[in-house]
């Protein structure tokens, strides 16, 4: 099965390194890995291939087992790549660290993993998940304006056209 770059990276996320089942999360990356993957780790190295990325998974999961992911914004897609910025912690809690995941697919599996540690000093450190999800819904819904914004300006350039106006600057 082929996944979306956006699918990839949030099913990573939580299905994988968020996953405390051992079952779950290697039928998860049976599903969503290529058989060569390479997770590249800032801190602990690069695995090869679906057993080590199973078990760097199941380790990083294993030390901190009522930890979640959460995303600070909606995966961002370019081409056959793309990223994700989350936090992670106990939810309830404020964040314990924070991180981008950026994945290269090849077709509509990932191919490699690159993990940001990063940290955002701009984030309340006392703010608890909701207030995260929150902004990532909040993102989401300026997300879909956008969309409709485009495709309502498309309508809109589709209808100069037809009207021998060619050179609208809509934006």
């Amino acid at each position: 099965m082929s996944y979306s770059i956006s699918t990839l990276l949030l099913r990573s996320l939580s299905d994988v390194f968020g996953e405390n089942d051992p079952l779950r999360r290697r039928a998860a990356i049976d599903a969503i890995f290529h058989e060569d993957a390479v997770f590249h780790d800032p801190k602990g190295g690069i695995f090869r291939g679906r057993d080590e990325i199973d078990r760097i998974a199941g380790a990083t999961k294993a030390t901190h087992p009522d930890f979640d992911y959460q995303p600070l914004f909606p995966p961002e897609e370019l081409g056959d790549a793309g990223r994700v910025r989350w936090l992670s912690g106990t939810p309830g809690k404020p964040p314990a660290y924070a991180g981008t995941d950026f994945i290269v697919a090849r077709n509509g599996r990932i191919a490699s993993v690159y993990l940001f540690s990063t940290s955002y000093p701009e984030l309340p450190c006392d703010a608890p998940w909701t207030h995260f999800t929150g902004l990532v819904e909040a993102t989401a819904a300026q997300s879909e304006m956008k969309n409709e914004h485009l495709e309502a300006a498309g309508d809109q350039a589709v209808s100069k056209e037809r009207e021998g106006v060619t050179d609208a600057v809509l934006f």
